[in-house]
């Protein structure tokens, strides 16, 4: 679960901002908010949904972005040596060689976690790790780069002993994660990080809907409970696709059986069919059939997006779903839709989603707190905002004051 979320100097983000998933108190619909349980503490509820909003070029992207920085460092490998991802706050120039700073707060097993990075291109240059057994701090690990060597300091309560704890150090490269190092060389008696780098490395998930759109088709071919699925999934939310079924393009196996004393009798054995996914589309005129490169962009966007919900819907361990642009070739009333369910199931999953659509600014279905803004000031910076940070009622309507610029994040057009 995502508590809060802080950067700097990375992208257009300049000074600090903060991101937060804590819900407001003295708001309604709870029933939009869930109780998080951690050992020994008590926590304020946490928000199953916020929308990102504001003009192009304001900064949405880049928050997007800066919430897998992390989640990709933790991935490379151990000796990858290409460019870190991340960018400096171009406008800056005394920014230019300083590091961009994450931190990022979270439960993982019903304990709080605090993980503090700070990066440039080059190398990792700050590395931190707080847990909060019973609310209290405790310092896992610190790594701090000086200019010549790493520096690190290890926590009385950090597991594994003196000769492990300089053994990890040794194994972590200028542009590696420490905890990644000290999780892959450590026996499975150790757990104590493991849970943490877990959630670090896949709590908070932001997939590319086109490339899932083509790994659901891989992973439907022979599965007919999943085809069922996804079509219902595609009819609640009124595409009218009735089936969907696989077939063979055969051309690369017509080339081998008329070649086979060239390439072998038994090379053909090796080769999987090659095929195509076809939609049924039912009308009042009757059938017909689709195939996947003939949808449109917005269909292919929910075949993409399906499977990512299903896990958002049904596994308790699922983290957070990060999508930029979910409103993109979608019907306003199909992302009204898709917030409505999530909104409805037990499962503390959290989605997190940026779009230009307001007709989601309705405090009938969500909470002020749940819409967050960006800005570029003169500087060309980013700030980060939530609506529940500006004075009004809470069942006023918000996407009228919104486009009334009573909370700023509005793009300004000139008229020539």
């Amino acid at each position: 679960m995502l508590i809060e979320f802080s950067l700097s100097n990375y992208r257009s983000f300049r000074e600090r901002q903060t991101f937060s998933m804590v819900a407001a108190s003295r708001l309604h619909k709870k029933e939009n908010t869930f109780k998080p349980i951690v050992k020994g503490e008590k926590l304020p509820a946490l928000l199953k949904l916020v929308a990102i909003y504001g003009p192009n070029a304001s900064g949405k992207s880049n928050l997007i972005k800066a919430l897998g920085v992390i989640k990709t460092i933790a991935h490379r490998s151990p000796n990858a040596q290409s460019d870190l991802p991340v960018m400096p706050f171009r406008f800056d120039p005394l920014l230019a060689t300083k590091p961009s700073r994450f931190e990022i707060h979270f439960i993982k097993d019903a304990l709080r976690y605090q993980f503090d990075l700070a990066v440039t291109k080059e190398r990792i240059v700050e590395e931190r790790l707080t847990a909060f057994p019973n609310g209290k701090a405790s310092v896992l690990y610190e790594r701090i780069y000086d200019g010549k060597v790493d520096d690190y300091r290890f926590g009385t309560k950090l597991e594994g002993g003196k000769e492990l704890h300089n053994a990890w150090r040794q194994l972590t490269g200028p542009k590696s994660l420490f905890i990644s190092q000290a999780v892959a060389n450590s026996s499975e008696e150790l757990q104590q990080l493991r849970a943490p780098f877990a959630w670090l490395k896949k709590g908070l998930f932001d997939p590319d809907l086109r490339s899932w759109a083509n790994s659901t088709q891989d992973l439907l071919q022979g599965e007919p409970y999943g085809t069922k699925h996804i079509t219902s999934f595609l009819q609640s939310l009124d595409v009218p696709v009735t089936r969907l079924r696989f077939e063979s393009l055969d051309g690369l196996g017509a080339v081998l059986r008329q070649n086979r004393s060239e390439f072998g009798e038994s090379i053909e054995e090796n080769i999987k069919p090659i095929l195509k996914t076809v939609f049924t589309h039912k009308t009042a005129l009757g059938e017909a059939d689709f195939d996947f490169e003939e949808e449109s962009d917005g269909t292919k966007g929910l075949i993409g997006f399906w499977l990512p919900w299903l896990m958002l819907e049904n596994d308790r361990s699922f983290g957070v779903l990060v999508i930029d642009e979910l409103d993109s070739s979608l019907h306003p009333k199909i992302v009204a839709s898709l917030v409505e369910k999530h909104l409805t199931y037990e499962n503390p999953a959290q989605l997190i989603f940026s779009a230009h659509d307001t007709h989601l600014m309705d405090t009938k279905l969500l909470r002020r707190d749940q819409f967050w803004l960006t800005e570029r000031d003169a500087n060309g910076a980013t700030t980060l905002r939530s609506i529940y940070e500006f004075e009004g009622r809470e069942g006023e309507d918000l996407e009228k004051r919104y486009y009334e610029g009573r909370y700023r994040g509005l793009p300004i057009v000139r008229r020539d």
